[in-house]
């Protein structure tokens, strides 16, 4: 009896593997087909995953961005593919009941990817082949995989006792249990092992092959080659003093691989700069249409301007000031002449993204930029490059579009854009921001002077004043860093006789018209959170 169960387990766990190496195989040539064809977002795993992120109720887009901030959709894929490893046995012990069974549960992933494809804002019907391929894979591997589980042992020659007339398998007692494992287990585990082993090696070099193709496209060569024209117009000097010296402070100026990102790409565009066009369309008297040469050769203006995130909670870090180097985009607008009643600029990415942008705040005067430079150097790929808008002033989901490629001159009561859809705010003016960056929260401080210090944001607005106190007490004005201009952040410092015990710090801001940061709390959907940071030390 021990031995049959032992040898139903085996069965059950040979049956198993089957499954998770058939869904191996059906990744793997997924992956190599979308390489193949130069489109990875297609890739199964992608494409299913951007679908989520589109169903995504907007409170948990908000608890992913602040449970794991730009590792965000890391997160996710790691989610969607310890599902699949969860799934994949179950399909293979349904092959081991009935193999159409098993079948039709790969058939079915691959429709789930299929759809998902196809259902991308820039989908192609190519698109679909990826997941259809992929899932064609999988059941031949499973059909290979599954008959070797499913074969029963050669019985063993058994010979007649005359005195009893009882049969006995050779070499062993009346109950069978011989210890030596028949013929046909042997050459069914062996089948098994080499059909595997094969169906391992093909999984692996499909997709290390479709990784590799998928590299083939990759512009970071490209981007080096871009040499950035030097500005028409330069960004006026950062005072001397914008920069706070206490020791922990945030720099003033984000260094690009610090600066924050959160967007829906669950792989970066790769849009080569030979080949970008950006088309100005929509109500419009002469539509316009530029290269990415066009662009350079415009007069670039470079300029500081802090960006933030609608997503950013009070005292967060989703928030970064930069220089960067564009071209202004109103007299692009003026040039193509706006028609009278449109409102908004409904803005593209390369992979589909649409955000939107009212219109007013870009031929307002402040710096909206189309811009092709971050901190000195070409945008990053990670952050929009060869070319994203920058619009101070307003959350990045209205104003700061990512590898751009169209923008389309319309109406709010026309066109929804993609966070918009989801209950967002059409107009998202930033709020007046402060937040406490010194001492950090749960620090223990030694007793006496203590400097406290941190940022304050109100782009296009900027900041009039930072207040602070301790323990509810009265508030107190904080020395105000001087800054290049009214869309970067702002820097405050002050000094504080700690005694000890446990005390909370708390900053609020006002801004040049007035405003003061208002007390309470609010989350960040659907327009940005407000409320006063707060901090907990402790003196010693």
């Amino acid at each position: 009896m021990t031995a049959r169960r032992a040898t139903g387990r085996l069965r059950w766990v040979t049956a198993a593997l089957c499954g998770l190496l058939a869904a191996a195989v059906a990744m793997g040539v997924a992956e190599l087909a979308a390489g193949a064809l130069g489109r990875a977002s297609s890739s199964p795993l992608l494409a299913v995953g951007a679908g989520f992120i589109d169903l995504t109720p907007a409170w948990l887009k908000e608890f992913a961005v602040r449970r794991f901030g730009s590792n965000d959709k890391t997160v996710l894929l790691i989610g969607l593919g310890t599902g699949i490893a969860v799934a994949a046995p179950a399909i293979g012990l349904l092959g081991r009941h009935r193999l159409a069974w098993g079948l039709i549960g790969l058939a079915a992933f691959g429709v789930v990817g299929v759809v998902a494809a196809l259902t991308r804002p820039v989908a192609e019907p190519l698109d679909a082949v990826p997941a259809a391929v992929g899932a064609l894979a999988g059941m031949a591997a499973l059909t290979l995989l599954t008959p070797g589980t499913r074969r029963r042992p050669t019985p063993a020659p058994v010979s007649r006792d005359a005195a009893h007339g009882t049969a006995t398998p050779a070499g062993g007692d009346a109950t069978g249990a011989t210890g030596v494992p028949a013929a046909g287990a042997e050459i069914g585990r062996r089948r098994v092992l080499l059909t595997g082993a094969g169906v391992i090696g093909v999984a692996a070099v499909s997709g290390v092959s479709g990784r590799a193709l998928v590299r083939r496209g990759d512009v970071s060569s490209a981007r080096a080659d871009v040499r950035l024209p030097r500005p028409a117009v330069p960004a006026p000097p950062v005072p001397a003093g914008a920069q706070v010296r206490v020791p922990g402070m945030t720099p003033f100026r984000t260094s690009t691989s610090d600066f924050y990102r959160v967007d829906t790409a669950l792989v970066l565009p790769q849009v080569d700069p030979r080949d970008w066009t950006l088309r100005i369309h929509g109500m419009l008297a002469r539509p316009v249409e530029l290269t990415f040469d066009d662009l350079l050769r415009l007069a670039l203006i470079e300029r500081d301007i802090t960006v933030s995130c609608v997503s950013n909670q009070v005292g967060g870090d989703l928030a970064g000031n930069a220089r960067w180097l564009g071209a202004p985009l109103a007299p692009l607008l003026r040039r193509a002449g706006v028609r009278p009643g449109a409102d908004q600029i409904l803005s593209r990415s390369s992979d589909g993204m649409a955000l939107s942008t009212p219109l007013e705040t870009v031929l307002d005067g402040r710096d909206a930029l189309l811009a092709v430079g971050m901190n000195g150097e070409p945008l990053p790929i990670a952050h929009g490059f060869p070319a994203r808008m920058v619009v101070p002033g307003l959350y990045g989901y209205v104003s700061a579009t990512k590898w751009v490629v169209d923008l389309k001159i319309t109406r709010f009561a026309t066109d929804q854009a993609y966070w918009t859809k989801r209950g967002y705010a059409e107009r998202a003016p930033v709020k007046t921001f402060s937040r406490i960056d010194v001492p950090k929260p749960f620090a223990r401080l030694r007793a006496g002077p203590v400097a406290v210090a941190g940022t304050a944001w109100a782009q296009h607005r900027g900041i009039d004043a930072v207040e602070w106190q301790v323990d509810g007490g009265p508030w107190r004005p904080a020395r105000l860093a001087p800054a290049p201009g009214i869309d970067t952040w702002r820097q405050w410092v002050a000094e504080w006789d700690a005694a000890p015990g446990s005390h909370t710090l708390r900053v609020r801001a006002t801004d040049r018209t007035g405003t003061t940061q208002p007390e309470r709390r609010s989350p960040p959907f659907p327009d940005g959170a407000t409320g006063w940071h707060s901090v907990v030390v402790t003196v010693t």
